[in-house]
């Protein structure tokens, strides 16, 4: 892995991105998308998460984040990410409303049994891809594109009236789902 893609400094933002595989819409129900609030609220509770900014899509959750002293960005994604795939696999596999089940279990299990780290199942991509946010220019460019994904996907008109955002609190100065660490 190149080092452009390797977090250096734990305290400085980070602009992350995880991607279900293969691009599948996993994400799309507000079930879904509440199982990855819980576990970004635990691991801010118990992780050492700080949370700066946040979107959840159909397929892949945008980050921006730093960990306090002690913690390490790697850690967190890694346990967020083993947690809430088999949370997800868990879910869609209980969800007697997801039509799509079986075609996605079979997504899971045919990227999870062609990957060594995995066992079973696989719902994330490997790779996280840090971004180190140094200068206020990078966060403000990764925040707003971080924030106009839904308005680009066409799930609303202005970025915090979608909900799985951390938008509201940025543009509207009203807390959103999650507590955040705002930068300004």
């Amino acid at each position: 892995m190149s080092s452009r893609y390797k977090v250096s400094e734990n305290d400085v933002p980070h602009f992350i991105t995880t991607t279900v595989i293969h691009w599948i819409d996993a994400l799309s129900r507000p079930l879904y998308k509440d199982i990855i609030l819980d576990s970004l609220s635990f691991c801010q509770q118990k992780k050492g998460l700080q949370l700066h900014a946040w979107v959840i899509m159909n397929n892949h959750v945008h980050l921006i984040i730093s960990a306090r002293e002690g913690s390490q960005i790697a850690d967190i994604v890694r346990d967020f990410k083993k947690f809430t795939s088999r949370k997800l696999i868990d879910a869609i596999l209980n969800n007697a409303q997801e039509s799509r089940r079986n075609w996605m279990m079979r997504m899971f299990r045919s990227a999870g049994t062609s990957n060594s780290s995995n066992e079973q199942f696989q719902f994330w991509e490997q790779n996280f891809h840090p971004i180190e946010l140094d200068t206020e220019e990078k966060f403000r460019q990764r925040m707003n594109y971080l924030h106009e994904n839904p308005v680009k996907a066409g799930f609303v008109w202005e970025a915090q009236q979608y909900k799985y955002s951390s938008a509201t609190d940025y543009y509207e100065r009203r807390p959103g789902l999650l507590p955040l660490i705002m930068i300004e």
